[in-house]
């Protein structure tokens, strides 16, 4: 099974990218993030003639995640299942091949002293909460998407410079870390452990692809009985190098299944 992640920045600007991704790389599983489109806006009939189902859950200019799958998709559900608010469309989740796969957009956070980088924080505890609810880490699950979080000083391309950035700072690093230590394994650095590896560069830097100025904050997390089925993963910059990029770019990983 290959499944990818990508935060696409406005599906309806980038459908003829998302499928010539489809084409070129053949996953059985996109999950994307930041849709930006209203669900009866969301254009699923181009991704269907391409032989995929959608699940979907989004809202206006905003935000928005989905998952198309090749293969039947059952139990696909939106949002938190306790608490307010849901945020249901910054999580969604369904299960492909009797796996469950949970696809999350976590929040940016703004700035470090701002009420939304604490919402950020307790988004992560929250997540951890609906794991624990929902699932055990002894069991086969994959949790993929835009995490917002670089883990470590390889994960960005100016460490020094940027720590205690929203998406490099120390709370927010240690709050994903609760998450992944509930059970979960990082599929790319399984089998990737160079430095300079990134899935986001940022607009604001023209030159940011070309000089590799980037940030790694997309993640394809597995627990440990199905990441030892983890064949192989790796970023695909093609995407990010096409007419109308989205600033990130599709990460993917294999698993023998």
């Amino acid at each position: 099974m290959k499944i990818a992640t990508w935060n696409v920045n406005s599906i309806r600007a980038r459908v003829e990218a998302v499928l010539a991704f489809l084409a070129d790389q053949q996953p059985d599983v996109l999950c994307m993030q930041e849709t930006k489109v209203v669900d009866e806006d969301f254009p699923r009939e181009p991704f269907e003639r391409a032989g995929y189902e959608c699940g979907f859950s989004g809202e206006k200019s905003y935000n928005g995640v989905a998952i198309l799958s090749r293969l039947p998709m059952k139990d696909v559900r939106a949002g938190f299942d306790a608490g307010q608010p849901t945020d249901a469309s910054r999580l969604i989740l369904a299960t492909v091949g009797r796996i469950p796969i949970v696809n999350t957009y976590v929040p940016q956070g703004r700035e470090p002293d701002s009420e939304h980088f604490r919402y950020k924080l307790d988004w992560f505890q929250r997540l951890l909460s609906f794991f624990d609810r929902n699932f055990t880490p002894r069991r086969r699950l994959i949790w993929v998407g835009d995490l917002n979080v670089a883990p470590e000083d390889r994960d960005v391309y100016d460490p020094k410079r940027l720590r205690g950035h929203v998406c490099f700072h120390p709370d927010a690093q240690a709050a994903l870390e609760r998450v992944v230590a509930w059970g979960f394994v990082d599929c790319f650095r399984m089998h990737e452990h160079r430095d300079g590896q990134y899935t986001f560069y940022d607009y604001r830097m023209p030159t940011a692809l070309e000089t590799n100025r980037g940030w790694r904050v997309d993640h394809i997390m597995a627990t440990r009985p199905l990441a030892k089925k983890c064949t192989a993963a790796h970023i695909d910059l093609t995407p990010r190098l096409g007419k109308k990029p989205s600033d990130h770019t599709p990460l993917i990983a294999e698993f023998d299944l």
